[in-house]
């Protein structure tokens, strides 16, 4: 069960991500919320199915989802406040720390490249 201030940050994440995409969270997984989808392939022949955004709540921190990596964001990361990055995991303790704005321009930006090279449409 999460706690009080992790569902709020939860409830606004899932406002914002939805406002983005123009699509409902859905679960991926046990633990990932996710917004719109892409059809990746490949080299291999590999292909599946993926969200476009999403996040994980976890105990000490948020997993925000930027499916396109960073390399491409480096101004909007300069101001975000205290984060850290894996290789699409923007990993965040709280939202409150952060400019929200800065934010949601990340979130909206990743998700208009990862239509664009997918050639996707909103869920």
């Amino acid at each position: 069960m999460l706690e009080s201030g992790r569902r709020a940050e939860c409830e606004l994440l899932c406002e914002l991500m939805s406002s983005i995409t123009g699509a409902p969270a859905r679960m991926w997984g046990a633990s990932m919320v996710g917004f719109g989808s892409y059809h990746y392939t490949y080299a291999s022949g590999r292909s599946g199915d993926w969200f476009l955004t999403g996040f994980a709540p976890r105990k000490d921190k948020l997993s925000v989802y930027i499916m396109p990596g960073f390399a491409d964001f480096a101004a909007l990361m300069k101001g975000l406040g205290p984060h850290k990055t894996g290789k699409s995991c923007l990993y965040i303790k709280r939202l409150a720390d952060i400019d929200l704005g800065k934010l949601e321009a990340l979130v909206a930006q990743s998700v208009a490249l990862m239509e664009h090279r997918y050639d996707c449409c909103k869920d």
